[in-house]
């Protein structure tokens, strides 16, 4: 058997992350330049979800599918992932985040440039989140932390063998559903990034094809805003971690429990 190596594991965490992006801004460019009549909040939600299945189907044999750093560092704060991978994984997965900008970026030039040639805050959403205006940087904050916690610790749920999980080929569908539910329920405030790569790449991505405010909220309220989807994310996904490893996973059997099926009765 041909046995992964970190460049395979790069790999597939960089066209992991990229899948997750080329749907999930491809569906926000959609909405944003269809002037309100190609989707809504919803589509958004459920786009995201199926870029985060098809993205962990494409990484889960090689790599584990982390696409995220907060991910990344809860697994090696409390499942035993190697530290001196954590730098390479996130530098993977903020490439692929970036790659997949750019392309949506240049699928959706033309339509951007009709509707906002300026390049302004009215369709930067499309690449990165920002605070809904009247929102302030405490509960944007609170906010990333909140929904990060949440997908790292449902995250932990499904993939801990004792806990007996989804089976293999369906977890990444129940962690798709995961994002959309995230979506759904925690996406007014700031825009559920829970995930920095998934902004600072795309951000990144805006800012060299011409969006100078990329940095910014698109409020215009907060100044340097890029860093919270950073910094509450890994915060967020170290507390969701913790709270599963040490109030869930403490408790549970040393092995799996097996699931008996019944033999079916015959008739007589």
């Amino acid at each position: 058997m041909k046995k992964s190596t970190l460049w395979g594991e790069l790999t597939a965490e960089m066209f992991g992350t990229m899948i997750i992006i080329l749907f999930g801004a491809g569906v926000v460019a959609q909405v944003v330049t269809g002037d309100g009549a190609a989707g809504d909040h919803d589509s958004i939600a459920w786009a995201w979800g199926i870029g985060v299945t098809l993205g962990v189907y494409v990484a889960a044999r090689l790599s584990g599918a982390h696409l995220n750093p907060a991910v990344t560092i809860a697994l090696a704060a409390f499942k035993g992932f190697e530290w001196r991978k954590v730098a390479p994984y996130i530098g993977a997965q903020v490439v692929g985040a970036f790659v997949g900008a750019l392309i949506i970026r240049a699928t959706y030039a033309d339509l951007i440039a009709k509707i906002d040639p300026g390049h302004t805050y009215d369709t930067q959403g499309i690449f990165s989140t920002s605070p809904t205006a009247g929102v302030s940087i405490p509960t944007a904050f609170l906010d990333q932390v909140v929904g990060t916690a949440i997908l790292v610790f449902v995250i932990f749920a499904l993939t801990t063998a004792t806990n007996n999980p989804p089976m293999a080929n369906i977890g990444p569908v129940v962690v798709g559903l995961l994002v959309v539910g995230i979506g759904m329920a925690l996406g007014g405030n700031a825009g559920y990034a829970i995930n920095p790569a998934r902004d600072f790449g795309p951000r990144l991505a805006s800012w060299i094809t011409g969006y100078g405010d990329a940095w910014f909220s698109t409020s215009g309220d907060h100044p340097l805003y890029f860093w919270l989807p950073i910094v509450a994310p890994i915060v967020g996904g170290l507390i969701g971690g913790g709270l599963f490893r040490y109030l869930i996973e403490a408790h549970l059997p040393d092995e799996p429990e097996e699931i008996t099926v019944s033999e079916p009765a015959t008739q007589s």
